[in-house]
């Protein structure tokens, strides 16, 4: 699998705005104002940044191209079933789509197979990845901070990591079964307790932090095609 260096800095989520609203979120965040946005709520997303490395400057009327056609992916995504679907932004300020799986409908506890209901969810979004060619997808995989009975802190960290990445594996692996090209997946990595997203001191806090995160962010041929006015 073709593998990209990801950036360090943080993903920032994008205010939610209807539809209509598109052209201007892509043209904000097309001029480097993703930036700015980052620095004042970028803790709320607070993962790995993701993006594909892109030439040049992002002009505004790219941005807003790319905005209105991830609107498109973020509506498609929305029909799949137990996915948390959200814009965010992806390293070069561009508008991506943030598609979350709870890991109590993916997996069994402590467990990285896939569970029935999960196959059906991902039977779903893998139409969408399908569809969506254009876009390029990372696989984040995460856990809570709950330690391992027998082990030390440092252990226990060290197994959730290996935990999370065999779970963003076998998300891969049968997103690819059902023909999601790999070629498309461009980052499969297990981030542990890293990132938490709630607070890991309620049950329910660990519950969102136990999670499966897929990102749709625009590949180098979907810049090139807003660029020639050729992305619908």
């Amino acid at each position: 699998m073709k593998k990209i260096k990801l950036f360090t800095v943080g993903l920032c989520a994008l205010t939610v705005v209807s539809c209509g609203n598109a052209t201007g979120n892509g043209a904000l965040i097309g001029t480097g104002a993703g930036a700015a946005l980052g620095a004042i709520i970028g803790k709320i997303a607070g993962n790995t940044a993701v993006g594909a490395a892109v030439g040049g400057a992002v002009g505004a009327g790219t941005g807003a191209i790319i905005g209105r056609h991830m609107d498109k992916v973020k509506a498609q995504a929305q029909a799949v079933q137990n996915a948390k679907v959200e814009s965010v932004t992806d390293a070069n300020g561009l508008q991506a789509v943030k598609v979350s799986f709870d890991s109590g409908i993916l997996f069994a506890t402590g467990k990285s197979d896939l569970t029935a209901t999960s196959k059906s969810s991902l039977a779903q979004f893998a139409n969408v990845l399908k569809a969506n060619t254009d876009c390029d997808i990372a696989i984040q995989g995460y856990t809570d901070n709950q330690g391992f009975r027998g082990k030390t802190a440092a252990q226990s960290q060290e197994l959730n990591v290996q935990l999370s990445q065999n779970r963003a594996n076998s998300v891969s692996a049968y997103l690819q079964s059902l023909g999601v090209s790999p070629s498309q997946i461009k980052s499969v990595q297990g981030f542990g307790e890293a990132n938490p997203v709630a607070s890991n001191a309620t049950a329910a806090g660990q519950k969102e932090n136990r999670r499966v995160e897929v990102y749709m962010y625009a590949s180098q041929a979907m810049v090139e095609a807003a660029n020639n006015g050729t992305l619908q």
